[in-house]
C-alpha cells in the first residue's frame, strides 16, 4: 500500500530536473517560460462540487446522520456540457448500483489514487511545474503525481490509476491525451465511472494570469455511447506561504481496509 506513495525527497528531485529552464520571456498578457510558452507553473485548486457530483445536484444529508450538517452535499450546478453522461444500458445500471453503495465503493475512500480527470478537481491543491521537456503535475491527495511526456509519445508500460500522459502545444493550450487506466478510478463521489478503455483529451488554457480553464473529453467505448467532455475553473492559490503539504490517506484507511485482519 505505502508503495503508491512518492516520498517529500523524490518529489523535490523531480520537480528540480523538470523544472530546468523556467523563466519569464518577453512581455506578455500571461506569464511565459523562456521558451514563450503559456506558463502554468504554480499551484491550482478548484472552486466547486464535482467531488461530489460531476453533474448538477442538490443539497442534501450526508452520509453520516451524527454530523449533522457537517459533511452534508452542497449543491452545485455540474461540470458536464449538457449536463448528460451517455452511459451504455449496462453502465448506467452499475453507476446506480455504486451510489447506493458509495461509502464501500468509492476509491477515494480507500486513499486509492484518484485518476483523471478526478485529481483536478478533488477539493485538494496541486501543483505544475513546468520545464522546457516534460511538466510534472502533483497532486496533495495521496501524494499522486504524473509526469506529462512532451517529447515523445510514448505508450503506457502498465495500466495505472492515474494512466499515461502525453502532452503537446496547441497554440496556447496544453492539450494532453491521457490512457493507459486501470478501471478502478470513478469520476466523483455519486459512483460515475469507467472501464480500463478510457482516454482522456485534456486541454489547459490560461484565461487571465491567475485562473486556468480546464476541459476534459471522455471516450470509452465500453462505457458510453459517444465522447462527452467536462469544462471548469482552475484558480491559482495566491497565499504568500502556499505550498503542497503531505495528506497521505493511507493510515486513515488502513483500519477500514485490514482491520478484520488483525489478530484477536
Amino acid at each position: 500500500m505505502r508503495a503508491r506513495l512518492i516520498g517529500a525527497s523524490v518529489l523535490v528531485a523531480l520537480m528540480a530536473t523538470i523544472a530546468g529552464g523556467i523563466g519569464q520571456a518577453q512581455s506578455s498578457p500571461f506569464p511565459r517560460t523562456a521558451d514563450g510558452k503559456p506558463n502554468f507553473t504554480g499551484i491550482w485548486q478548484v472552486m466547486n462540487s464535482a467531488n461530489w457530483d460531476i453533474q448538477a445536484h442538490e443539497a442534501r444529508q450526508g452520509p453520516v446522520i451524527a454530523l449533522g450538517a457537517a459533511f452534508s452535499i452542497q449543491p452545485g450546478p455540474g461540470v458536464v456540457e449538457g449536463n448528460d453522461i451517455p452511459y451504455l444500458p449496462a453502465a448506467a445500471a452499475k453507476k446506480k448500483e455504486n451510489g447506493d453503495n458509495w461509502l464501500t465503493r468509492d476509491p477515494e475512500i480507500k486513499c486509492y489514487m484518484p485518476g483523471i480527470p478526478r485529481a483536478t478537481y478533488m477539493p485538494y491543491p496541486f501543483q505544475i511545474v513546468q520545464g522546457q521537456k516534460d511538466i510534472l503535475f502533483v497532486y496533495e491527495y495521496a501524494s499522486s503525481n504524473r509526469i506529462v511526456h512532451m517529447q515523445s509519445k510514448s505508450e503506457a508500460p502498465v495500466d495505472s490509476w492515474m494512466g499515461w500522459s502525453n502532452g503537446r502545444w496547441e497554440g496556447e493550450t496544453l492539450a494532453i491525451t491521457v490512457n493507459g487506466f486501470n478501471d478502478q478510478t470513478w469520476f466523483d463521489r455519486s459512483g460515475n465511472h469507467h472501464t480500463e478503455g478510457l482516454t482522456v483529451e485534456e486541454r489547459y488554457t490560461l484565461q487571465g494570469e491567475n485562473v486556468l480553464i480546464y476541459e476534459a473529453t471522455m471516450t470509452d467505448p465500453k462505457t458510453f455511447s459517444r465522447p462527452w467532455k467536462i469544462r471548469l475553473p482552475l484558480y491559482r492559490r495566491l497565499e504568500p506561504n502556499v505550498q503542497l503539504l503531505e495528506f497521505k490517506c493511507v493510515e486513515f484507511s488502513e483500519e477500514l481496509l485490514y482491520g478484520d485482519l488483525k489478530k484477536k
